[in-house]
């Protein structure tokens, strides 16, 4: 772990940087490293007749290797993890049961979940997760702490793949001003990343183990998606590697199209296109929606979802294994002895560690809390009283968190107490919990001071020189729940490093806060 990361970024001419943007820009275009470009609001979502380059920095950020590859290696420790709790109804109820009293999101999903699960008839589940890490500055070394554990639409892996790859080519062809700093000349710096290819051979997995060659996967999106080519990538992926086909669908749509057949159980969805046509059936469906209330527009999104878990298709991810990425359950692992019993307990279900739990040690759990900074409920305990006391006292140090993915919800230290005191003057009804109940406070993490990059907008095309923070994600496969042990799956599955400005503390790739960068891994 270095106390110190390179002076960054190299110097350069304003003819340099005007070549390394071209070189950096077109490439993004020619390899599908893209988005769509934004729409006015009142406007129609665009078709992808064109696109912008995707945010991207114009050189790797430094990183430090062995923080690197712990990050890595302690994937498949973390995908467990998560699986077990997914399988553990009991924990499920007891700790979204809690916060579903005060988050009407959480709420819904809990209580539909429940009203269905006793009668679902496909036991094996798939994740593609994320787990996400910024560096914590100490005064002697760097070293990784979670931000967060993604178990629905983690993003990202095939654009991911091209940043990578984008910046070993700005290496190769633009040598004599790319190699002015005597790290970007060590080819063993550029880490091997293959998350598109890993991504998509994971929802491959999960078809085959559903068994139906003619089978297709369904990847359910949001209207107005501009992320579309990450997306597709996967797809076009899964086609030519896999030989899979699929389809893409919102909840609209799949609310008028979508069947499931009484006695099979089947999740067939006709072709518009071709109504004469027999319907596709569904092996796995893959959510690139359906995290967030705003998917929710009404009870019939809410029945949608229900019917295609009701459905034999595998879900990516399962109502039950999108509960166990709720940062509530974050912050109850980290309560005393709750990490041990999921990953050392003897009666844990195997999801690909070897039988029973055998192969995972207490050097694994602790490898796993080290990477966890403070965490506290927000209820009446003792530990959440304590909550309530730092937060009010000492705000700058922490972030208060809800229930929420994809960004842009969390409170971050001054902000926190008027924020609570907001909350606390909100009507409720008699014997309602606090709402500050559906929160949880985190310690922040402090990134390294002092590093920067040149950082260029979608779609702009101007670089700007910015003091930068960069969050290492990485990706993981699992596929658990089935009796057949060929129908466990857990393995590691590329990273991603999304870079921001250090005056943001909110990330946002789509909305231009965050580029998506590649390490440069540095000893």
């Amino acid at each position: 772990m270095p106390a110190t990361l390179p002076a960054w970024p190299p110097a350069l001419t304003p003819e340099q940087q005007a070549e390394l943007l071209l070189e950096a820009s077109a490439y993004a275009l020619a390899h599908g490293f893209t988005l769509l470009p934004v729409h006015p609001p009142s406007g129609p979502p665009p078709a992808p007749t064109h696109a912008i380059a995707a945010p991207l920095s114009l050189f790797p950020t430094p990183f430090p290797r062995s923080e690197y590859e712990r990050a890595r290696s302690l994937q498949t420790a973390y995908n467990a993890l998560y699986a077990r709790v997914a399988l553990d109804q009991e924990f499920i109820d007891r700790v979204i049961g809690s916060v579903a009293k005060v988050d009407t999101f959480q709420g819904e999903l809990w209580t539909r979940w429940k009203g269905v699960r006793a009668e679902l008839p496909q036991p094996v589940q798939l994740g593609i997760f994320r787990s996400d890490y910024l560096l914590h500055a100490s005064e002697s070394s760097f070293e990784i702490k979670q931000v967060e554990f993604n178990t629905i639409a983690a993003s990202f892996g095939a654009l991911s793949q091209k940043a990578g790859e984008m910046h070993r080519f700005l290496a190769q062809t633009t040598g004599a001003f790319y190699g002015a700093a005597p790290e970007l000349a060590d080819a063993t710096a550029y880490p091997d990343n293959h998350s598109l290819e890993e991504l998509a051979a994971g929802l491959a997995q999960g078809w085959k183990v559903y068994g139906n060659k003619d089978a297709v996967v369904l990847v359910v999106v949001q209207e107005g998606e501009r992320n579309v080519f990450d997306q597709r990538g996967l797809q076009y992926e899964l086609l030519s590697k896999h030989g899979v086909r699929s389809v893409r669908y919102t909840f609209a749509e799949l609310g008028r199209l979508a069947q499931v057949d009484p006695s099979s159980k089947h999740l067939l969805i006709p072709n518009p296109l071709t109504p004469n046509a027999p319907p596709s059936e569904i092996a796995v469906v893959y959510y690139r929606a359906a995290y967030t209330p705003t998917d929710y527009t009404s009870s019939k999104e809410w029945d949608t979802r229900v019917l295609l878990e009701r459905s034999l298709a595998i879900k990516c991810p399962t109502m039950a294994l999108q509960l166990a990425g709720a940062k509530k359950v974050q912050q109850e692992l980290a309560l005393p002895g709750v990490l041990e019993d999921f990953l050392l307990g003897s009666s844990r279900p195997d999801v690909g560690l070897g039988a029973g739990a055998g192969s995972l040690t207490q050097e694994d759990v602790d490898a796993v809390r080290a990477t966890w900074t403070g965490l506290w409920p927000m209820d009446d305990s003792e530990e959440g009283l304590e909550a309530q006391r730092l937060a009010e006292t000492h705000p700058e140090r922490f972030v208060l968190k809800p229930q929420r993915e994809g960004g842009g919800n969390n409170i971050y230290r001054t902000d926190i107490p008027p924020y609570l005191a907001k909350l606390a003057a909100e009507p409720s009804n008699p014997g309602d919990p606090p709402k500050r109940e559906g929160y949880i406070l985190m310690e922040l993490i402090e990134p390294p001071q002092g590093v920067h990059n040149w950082l260029v907008r979608g779609g702009e095309g101007k670089p700007r020189l910015a003091d930068v923070v960069s969050e290492l994600g990485v990706y993981g496969v699992s596929l658990f729940g089935g009796k057949d042990a060929k129908s466990i799956v857990n393995r590691s599955a590329g990273t991603l490093l999304r870079t921001k400005g250090r005056e943001s503390d909110e990330g946002g790739v789509a909305i231009g806060i965050s580029s998506i960068d590649s390490p440069l891994l540095v000893n």
